[in-house]
């Protein structure tokens, strides 16, 4: 079964950074575009940032510059490196995926910037 586990989040100052990690398995990691999605209080969830197969990014105006989405296929893991971290980022951050047309989410990691 398809299976996504993130880690990585936690407490961090603004300015800080975090890399988010999101384990996949179940499926031919290799071939599928992956996502990180975010949600704060009160919030609809946002798409922060995705990845194709190939290795093409794209980001929300809001995070560019600052945060970088990769990927290691022979890991089926895809992460998220955040920088320069701001409390506006304060969200749980979700690793999404959409296997053979239906749609699966990791159990999310709070990411929380506080001084």
């Amino acid at each position: 079964q398809v299976q996504l586990v993130e880690s990585g989040g936690g407490l961090v100052q603004p300015g800080g950074s975090l890399r988010l990690s999101c384990a996949a398995s179940g499926f031919l990691f290799s071939t599928y575009a992956m996502n990180w999605y975010r949600q704060s209080p009160g919030k609809q969830r946002e798409l922060v940032s995705s990845i194709t197969p190939g290795g093409t990014t794209n980001y929300v105006d809001s995070v560019k510059g600052r945060f970088t989405i990769s990927r290691v296929n022979a890991q089926n893991t895809v992460y998220l490196q955040m920088n320069s971290l701001k409390p506006e980022d304060t969200a749980v951050y979700y690793c999404q995926g959409r296997i053979l047309g239906r749609i699966y989410w990791g159990q999310g990691t709070q990411v929380t910037v506080s001084s």
